[in-house]
């Protein structure tokens, strides 16, 4: 069924259509021309967010009313608390006067509250509590690391005064000052009291009271005097505990000794040992001591230093003012006055040891024992200690002794040498001497004297013991006929060398026995040499060769005339060697056999012999060049010929007999057909 319209109703539909589509293009421009960087615009999409409204067909259309509604409420809200800061306004005008007066009360209350706070500040740094004031003087509270940790802050406050000396008003910084002195010095007085009865009843060898006390003794440093006062303390104290320990081992009476270790005095009738272990224990005791108080001295050392140069400051009248703490002299003078008693005993007790002794090597070596640990101790010590000291005068009171008693031994040696042994043998006196002076070189040797003075510390002994008695073997000499008295000297000499030379520090002694020995080797060959030419018959030629120069012929024609140059005295002597040589050197020995040493004995005969030969091969030398000579002559015809003949034909009674034994005639016969015998044949056998 068709509807009927209007004439225009088809206009005006469009014309509607037209302002729609109109005002949404309108609307959609004017989304879309919104810019977003508007603050306005992004506070309504982040409140809208805050809203958390769905996108659905019914939110969209109530959004409006929606947030109308809100915005009188939110005005709503907002005239109600303006009505109530009216009303607060109203009742300040009503309290205005009340609260003028308040004011002044509350500004009051703020400066006490602030003056309370920096009196509780000023406390804090410059007033002990009670608790550490307790802690700090009192004798009841324990010693431990809470008091220096209250000393420190003591210090502190002390030190931060100073800081109030700069203001206008003085007197409350001196007030502290004043307070804090007397509470440092209490604290001081406290740590010194008990230090000092710790070290009463000290135990080095623990290492937790060591390290505590020795954290004690680098803050007492602060108080140089009584830092001096605490080590006067330890020192007497350890001097009775060491000294008590020496006379315990002396005597083996300690309550808590081993019983298995026999007591020192257990040995007193061996002087030697009894001094060995008085010196061993005083050396143990020195080292223990040393090394217990190296560490408080030496590693902290510096600590100590510190706190004496900071103590100086508040006791400028301090003994240690104006020297510079040195830790190892310091532990050196400790240790010292420890060992004071030690040191007096221990001097008494080998004084006695000592004087009680007659045999000199015993003697000697205490001495030279006590010389090696004074030599040791001086290292521990220094040179100028009680133990040092004490030691030095007892190797003195030593040598004393030695010397005087080595001197009565050497008079009575000397008294025993009155005559020569039989055989030139060694005598006993020596003999004892020389065993006396190698056990003495010996201890000596193990000494500690340094090497460079060695021969002139040792000199006076040798001078005391063996020199005296070498010179008495002298005087013995001189009475005896050569070769018993340097047979004697050497039987005497040669041990003495044999027994000085191990030992260098004897060197100036050997010089002297080497020239003794020389110069009685040198006679002895000598004698040899003169045995060998009167034996053999050849001291008569050599004698007669001697004087002559024999530079010319007419020197050599002289030979011919001498009396040992006579055919008769030729042969004679030419038997004579002969005879003499086949026994030469058994013979020579022979007059040696009172030497000890048979290989010197061999050495001055070889050397004799050797002398011999070179004193044949001369007057063989000279015997050819005189039958040279007149051979020559006797060519030539001289003159002198004749008379060469007549002198080898002097003795006619001789000459006959010669020549009845060759059984011819012979007018000149040269001298060494009668004395045939070559240098070269004398060696052969006397080799």
């Amino acid at each position: 069924m068709s509807k009927d319209y209007p004439e225009d109703y088809d206009e005006k539909t469009t014309s509607l259509a037209g302002q729609r589509s109109l005002a949404l293009s309108n609307k959609l421009s004017g989304v879309l021309s919104v810019s977003y960087a508007d603050p306005e615009i992004r506070d309504a999409l982040r409140l809208l967010d805050l809203k958390n409204i769905q996108n659905t067909p019914d939110a969209r259309r109530s959004i409006r009313s929606n947030l109308q509604k809100d915005v009188i409420k939110c005005n709503s809200s907002i005239v109600q608390e303006f009505g109530q800061v009216a009303e607060v306004d109203a009742a300040r005008q009503e309290n205005a006067p009340i609260l003028d007066e308040l004011s002044p009360l509350l500004k009051d209350k703020e400066d006490l509250e602030k003056k309370k706070q920096l009196l509780a500040a000023f406390n804090k740094r410059f007033v002990l509590p009670e608790k550490d004031l307790t802690v700090l003087t009192s004798t009841s509270e324990a010693m431990n690391a809470e008091f220096f940790a209250v000393l420190d802050r003591t210090k502190q406050i002390h030190a931060d005064c100073q800081v109030l000396l700069g203001s206008e008003n003085q007197r409350l910084g001196l007030e502290l000052m004043d307070q804090s002195s007397r509470q440092l010095n209490n604290g001081y007085q406290k740590l010194h009291r008990w230090i000092q009865k710790e070290f009463r009843a000290l135990d080095l060898e623990n290492p937790q009271i060591n390290a505590f006390i020795r954290r004690s003794l680098r803050t007492l440093a602060e108080r140089p005097a009584l830092f001096e006062s605490s080590l006067d303390s330890f020192s007497e104290a350890r001097k009775h505990v060491l000294t008590d320990g020496f006379y315990n081992a002396l005597t083996g009476s300690s309550a808590h000794g081993d019983p298995t270790l026999k007591p020192i005095e257990f040995h007193a009738h061996d002087a030697l040992r009894f001094t060995g272990d008085i010196l061993a224990w005083a050396h143990s005791a020195t080292v223990s001591e040393r090394e217990s108080l190296e560490s408080l001295f030496i590693s902290e050392g510096d600590e100590i230093a510190k706190g004496i140069r900071a103590g100086r400051q508040s006791e400028p009248w301090s003994a240690l003012d104006g020297e510079s703490f040195d830790g190892r002299k310091a532990l050196y003078s400790l240790v010292n006055r420890n060992m004071t008693g030690v040191a007096r005993a221990l001097r008494q007790r080998i004084e006695q040891a000592v004087q009680g002794q007659d045999d000199p090597l015993t003697i000697y070596k205490i001495a030279n024992l006590i010389s090696f640990y004074r030599v040791t101790l001086t290292t521990l010590l220094g040179p100028d200690s009680f133990v040092v000291e004490a030691l030095s005068s007892l190797e003195d009171v030593a040598l004393r002794q030695f010397a005087a008693s080595q001197s009565d031994q050497t008079a009575t040696i000397q008294a025993e040498l009155t005559h020569t042994p039989p055989e030139l043998s060694v005598p006993d006196a020596l003999e004892e001497t020389l065993t006396q002076v190698k056990a003495l070189m010996k201890s000596y040797e193990s000494s500690l004297v340094p090497v460079e003075s060695r021969e002139d510390t040792f000199k006076p002994i040798l001078s005391q013991t063996l020199t005296p008695v070498l010179e008495s073997c002298d005087r013995l000499a001189k009475d005896l006929e050569a070769p018993a008295a340097d047979i004697f000297l050497l039987n005497c000499y040669n041990p003495a060398r044999s027994t000085l030379q191990s030992f260098d520090f004897a060197q100036w002694l050997i010089d002297r026995i080497d020239q003794v020995v020389a110069s009685s080797t040198t006679n002895l060959i000598d004698y040899q040499q003169a045995f060998f030419l009167h034996v053999s018959g050849l001291h008569p030629l050599l004698t007669a060769l001697t004087p002559l120069t024999l530079s010319d012929d007419q020197d050599l024609l002289q030979v011919a005339h001498l009396a040992p140059f006579q055919p008769a005295a030729l042969l004679g002597a030419s038997q004579t060697l002969d005879d003499f040589l086949p026994s030469a050197l058994i013979d020579a020995l022979e007059n040696l056999k009172q030497l000890n040493n048979t290989i010197l004995a061999g050495d001055v005969t070889s050397e004799a012999a050797s002398r011999f030969c070179t004193d044949f091969e001369f007057v063989e030398t000279k015997l050819t060049a005189v039958d040279d000579v007149l051979a020559a002559r006797r060519e030539l015809g001289e003159s002198g010929t004749d008379d060469a003949d007549h002198g080898n034909q002097k003795d006619s009674g001789c000459q006959d007999k010669v020549n009845d034994q060759q059984g011819e005639k012979i007018g000149w016969v040269p001298l060494r057909s009668y004395y045939p015998r070559t240098s070269g044949e004398i060696r052969v056998l006397l080799s």
